[in-house]
């Protein structure tokens, strides 16, 4: 608890600095650090792979390499490149003269919580300065030498002490982080479901709010009236990469022919097919169950509705058929925060959707913050009124 108390007192007292320019600058420096200090990121990186014990799908998400670290790049000029917040929204002025405007204002200390995926350290602390708020980022032990170096040799140089970080890999760090609500009021939390359900809950123990990213995997609904050539596509589409959220998980058929093509592209791609989906069951995120997804029958759009909105994450579902009827059908039923028609899931992502990394995915179920969240959504709303003296209730 100290440690995290002396990481948000540090990063708090930046805040007077964080000026849209000295952000911009600072991201400009984190693009030539990222290529100058290239080396010492990959032999940490590879340290961490040697040492971890983990699935194939962790793996992926925790390895970088050179094009892995030119992509990172890519996102933080794109951040870059995105205009300052307006943070100005609309003035009215009342009968009795009060001039009334409503402003976004900084949360203040963002804090940050993710597995062993060293990418999201530079995603989220960039997106969190660009909102205007310093940010204190944790990382479990698999990542934690990759992102030590990234803070200390790339985000800090180049940003200044309003990145901070919790140098320990204990559980008790992450339940630090969501535990101190006058110094850190939020919390961005991703990574494996049971854990990160766990720590939103304890947030909300202590009154700090969190959007939490715990669960994934997205649906992809075959419908009668599907293109076989579309079908395959698709399937292809959404398992090109494994250890990610937004990639096939659930698939749904309306005919038995449909559920067979469907296993057969499957086993095409060495991918394993279960007919049982216990509710949000994320194969991603499953250990030694990565390659599977789960083929289920439906009687329909309404089931396949159903199914969708009942019995998954609620991150995103994709329809492919050639009716349209069907299609509206099933898009404006969907309550998950990406609906997609003739189109994989794999889309489902604040930089392909947004032209911007995310924080996260949300799935909440309630106004607020949801689905891919970026440096626009870290802010507060704040009415300020100007009157002259002479106003009264």
């Amino acid at each position: 608890m100290e440690i995290v108390e002396r990481e948000a007192r540090s990063t708090r007292e930046a805040l007077a600095q964080l000026t849209d320019a000295r952000v911009d600058a600072g991201l400009d420096r984190v693009v030539e650090l990222l290529s100058e200090r290239a080396q010492g990121i990959l032999v940490a990186n590879a340290a961490d792979l040697e040492a971890a014990d983990v699935d194939e799908g962790a793996r992926d998400r925790l390895r970088l390499d050179e094009g892995r670290l030119n992509a990172i790049a890519d996102g933080v000029r794109a951040t870059r490149a995105l205009p300052p917040l307006e943070r100005d929204v609309r003035t009215w002025t009342l009968e009795n003269g009060l001039v009334v405007s409503e402003r976004l204002i900084p949360v203040g200390v963002v804090g940050a919580n993710f597995e062993a995926r060293p990418n999201v350290a530079v995603d989220i602390a960039t997106q969190v300065l660009k909102s205007g708020n310093a940010v204190v980022l944790r990382t479990g032990s698999a990542a934690l030498r990759t992102v030590t170096e990234l803070v200390d040799t790339v985000l800090r140089p180049a940003l200044g002490d309003a990145v901070g970080l919790v140098r320990t890999p204990g559980h008790d760090g992450a339940e630090a982080l969501v535990s101190l609500p006058e110094l850190i009021p939020l919390v961005i939390l991703r990574g494996s479901g049971a854990s990160t359900a766990a720590l939103a809950r304890r947030a909300a123990e202590h009154g700090v709010r969190a959007l939490a990213h715990a669960e994934g995997g997205g649906v992809l609904y075959a419908h009668a009236a599907a293109d076989p050539v579309k079908l395959e596509q698709l399937v292809q589409a959404s398992l090109d990469r494994l250890g990610v959220c937004n990639r096939l998980n659930l698939a749904l058929a309306d005919t038995a022919e449909l559920a067979e093509a469907i296993a057969s592209l499957c086993a095409e791609l060495g991918i394993a097919v279960e007919d049982q989906l216990p509710p949000s069951r994320e194969w991603a995120s499953e250990p030694g169950r990565v390659k599977t997804i789960t083929l289920r029958r439906v009687g329909g759009v309404d089931e396949a509705v159903r199914v969708a909105n009942e019995q998954t994450s609620g991150l995103a579902a994709a329809i492919v058929t050639e009716d349209g009827v069907a299609a509206e059908r099933f898009l404006d039923g969907y309550r998950g925060t990406a609906a997609f028609w003739n189109a994989p899931t794999r889309f489902a992502d604040g930089f392909e959707l947004l032209g911007t990394p995310e924080t996260g995915i949300s799935v909440d179920r309630f106004p607020g913050p949801r689905g891919p969240v970026t440096y626009r959504d870290l802010c507060l709303r704040q009415y300020r009124v100007v009157g002259d003296g002479s106003q009264r209730r």
